[in-house]
């Protein structure tokens, strides 16, 4: 547990309301900024999304603003998909790579126009952004700070937006985003999200974020709405099948042992490098990397029993083959799911292995070797995630 020392870390723009929110006193630290664990209850919180509405303070994530003529050829210098294929009000999520093709990290690429993007990310990585434009004409600008975030997720997310007065944000696609007035400003909501469901993100200048944050949970007061905290966002993102930087695998320039960060390939994301479209940072090793086989896999697990697989070693017989990177009970799937890295000669759909969990009762440290199998993909996907018009109940 950690107490709140608000001397020590920064403050979103939503932080007097977030504080006033967090009800059980314990925090985070998310790249400098004090943000909670949990508002009240965690299990409560995951449901709000998964019936309801839940509303995750999401400022202290990096935004970087791109912009410039060669702003388009840039993006597709240091990405791995192809960002001429994003049109303008468009979000699109993509990954970078350093020379060796291993992931820095993945993020949401926003198209405002011509020349003009954010891109959203874990990592803070403007010095290589910056040298990787040399040549270009092309504006790189850090804008975490000035730009508040809210996310509002879950099945009445719509209708507590359509109570705000946003006529027609209904018929927003998935991936889409739309510009709205409010308070002689001007609003951005994406159709976007972490959770899996239904859901938006909504993006406004720090002056006007408590505003937005009070005239939200009053549209959304007989709707369910509830703040939730990083707790809760980990099982939804975790039964929804989303991968975190710095969990799930070490950003390629965060790492310090040899061999610890992985490739595109080697987290399941190969669906997301067009090895057609030309030159790219890192397209040379992943040429490569692709005729020659990769080192790991990434799969998703069903484990048995209830005890969260955080950290165990996964187990084929006897022999150790790979490791759980994420791991909770997902209540609305009712199942233990859990990511794991392994050898790539394993992990078809359908194998059984064995994951080694360590866990603590009354001071003791006990080993449990718990079957798991390999699935095919992600316990949760609600249809509503991507139902247009959204349903506004």
């Amino acid at each position: 547990m950690k107490a709140h020392d608000e001397t020590m870390m920064l403050r979103t723009p939503f932080h007097s309301r977030v504080a006033e929110a967090c009800e059980i006193n314990q925090w985070d630290d998310w790249k400098g900024y004090t943000t909670p664990r949990a508002y009240t209850e965690v299990e409560q919180e995951y449901f709000a999304v998964r019936s309801s509405t839940g509303v995750f303070d999401l400022s202290p994530m990096t935004k970087y603003r791109i912009t410039g003529a060669d702003a388009e050829r840039y993006l597709n210098r240091v990405m791995t998909r192809d960002v001429s294929k994003l049109k303008p009000g468009r979000v699109g999520y993509t990954i970078w790579c350093n020379d060796a093709g291993q992931v820095m990290d993945d993020g949401t690429l926003f198209h405002f126009g011509a020349g003009d993007y954010r891109l959203c990310s874990y990592t803070r990585v403007m010095d290589w952004l910056q040298w990787s434009s040399l040549g270009l004409d092309v504006s790189i600008e850090d804008e975490t700070a000035d730009v508040a975030a809210l996310a509002v997720q879950g099945p009445t997310s719509c209708a507590v937006l359509k109570a705000m007065g946003f006529i027609g944000i209904e018929e927003l696609k998935p991936f889409g985003l739309t510009h709205h007035a409010f308070e002689n400003t001007e609003l951005m909501i994406s159709r976007t999200g972490f959770t899996g469901d239904l859901g938006y993100e909504l993006w406004i200048e720090p002056g006007k974020a408590e505003l937005l944050w009070d005239r939200l949970f009053t549209a959304g007061a007989n709707l369910g709405i509830h703040p939730i905290g990083n707790d809760a966002l980990e099982m939804l993102r975790i039964e929804a099948g989303f991968l975190q930087a710095g969990v799930d695998f070490v950003p390629a320039e965060e790492t310090v042992r040899e061999g610890r960060s992985r490739s595109p390939f080697e987290l399941g994301l190969g669906w997301l490098v067009d090895l057609d479209k030309g030159l790219f940072n890192g397209r040379r090793a992943l040429i490569e990397e692709q005729r020659n086989g990769s080192r790991y896999g990434f799969v998703f697990l069903d484990v048995q029993g209830n005890k969260p697989a955080q950290h165990s070693f996964i187990l084929k017989g006897k022999r150790e083959i790979g490791s759980v990177t994420s791991a909770a009970w997902c209540p609305t799937a009712k199942s233990n799911i859990a990511f794991a890295q392994v050898e790539s000669q394993y992990g078809r759909p359908g194998e059984e292995l064995i994951a080694e969990i360590y866990y603590q009762r009354e001071l003791i440290w006990t080993r449990l070797l718990a079957k798991c199998r390999v699935i095919e993909r992600p316990v949760f996907s609600s249809p509503k995630r991507r139902q247009t018009p959204a349903p506004d109940f």
